[in-house]
């Protein structure tokens, strides 16, 4: 992987996480008020989710499975 791609995966990969980190503290935050819209919950898991994803394959791609 040429060193600008892999610094740009770095920077987006650090930026998800943060996001995912931010969805974290609002969903516990929601849930914790005791009148949490289920709806909006439902949809901000599933964005957490998605994001997850995106972190899995972008660690992928900076540290591929090299079975030697």
């Amino acid at each position: 992987m040429p060193e600008a791609n892999e610094q740009a995966v770095r920077v987006e990969l650090a930026q998800l996480r943060q996001e995912h980190r931010d969805l974290d503290t609002a969903i516990q935050a929601l849930a914790g008020t005791g009148s949490a819209d289920a709806l909006q919950l439902q949809r901000l898991k599933k964005k957490k989710l998605m994001i997850r994803d995106r972190i899995a394959i972008l660690e992928d791609q900076l540290f591929p499975d090299i079975i030697a």
